[in-house]
């Protein structure tokens, strides 16, 4: 199953470093990030999970909760916690996903169905595809996804510029441009008349024809 933006996350039960979930049902009311990892102890990985445990407040306070998990056992994910708060300073306090059996990777089509049924003897290399970003909306559909290779370390301020977009957009009818971080100004989506442009953001700037910007609503 190839998942795209706007399906629906697929649900599951699994076991974590706090505990059993349903997914959904642990999402909430608010947005979620899963972040996924080919294995555990590995070294770019573990700079990663560090990083997020610094970022906790920030995906809090843009009502987000953020959740990784790994093609492991939870209770290796438990002792890989230390390693990651010796190399990175920072605490993993978010949960962990167990995923020994390989069942999620390949409910979010990160591995594929021939890969197997348990992580037992798998490499790094071999889960490589495990790389994945997704965020969640309230609703439970996908809003965004991104994949990145073993050898490249993920830019979680990234997500967050993204997930303040997400956010924003989802609540007026506009879009942000390339590079657009939180207050700058932003685009009026071609849905929006000008009459209604004015109504909503009082004023605008034609840059062309059907590009039209104004100041960031709702600041």
């Amino acid at each position: 199953m190839t998942l795209r933006i706007n399906d629906i996350a697929p649900d599951f039960t699994a076991d974590t470093t706090h505990g059993p979930i349903r997914f959904h049902e642990w999402i909430g009311d608010g947005y979620a990030v899963l972040f996924s990892h080919p294995k555990d102890f590995t070294p770019v990985c573990t700079t990663e999970l560090g990083y997020m445990g610094g970022l906790v407040g920030e995906f809090a306070r843009r009502g987000a909760k953020i959740i990784g998990i790994s093609v492991d056992p939870v209770d290796s994910h438990h002792k890989w916690k230390a390693d990651i708060e010796k190399a990175t300073g920072h605490k993993v306090d978010y949960p962990l996903i167990g995923d020994p059996d390989l069942k999620i990777a390949k409910l979010y089509d990160m591995l594929p169905a021939s890969a197997g049924a348990s992580s037992e003897g798998r490499t790094p290399a071999d889960n490589q595809t495990v790389r994945s970003v997704f965020v969640i909306g309230p609703d439970r559909r996908i809003k965004l996804t991104l994949t990145y290779p073993m050898t490249t370390g993920r830019n979680f301020d990234e997500i967050l510029r993204a997930l303040d977009s997400i956010r924003l957009t989802a609540e007026y009818q506009v879009a942000t441009p390339a590079q657009w971080k939180q207050g700058e100004d932003v685009i009026i989506t071609a849905a929006v008349s000008d009459e209604d442009a004015i109504r909503r953001f009082g004023k605008f700037d034609r840059v062309l024809p059907y590009l039209r910007k104004t100041a960031q609503p709702g600041g």
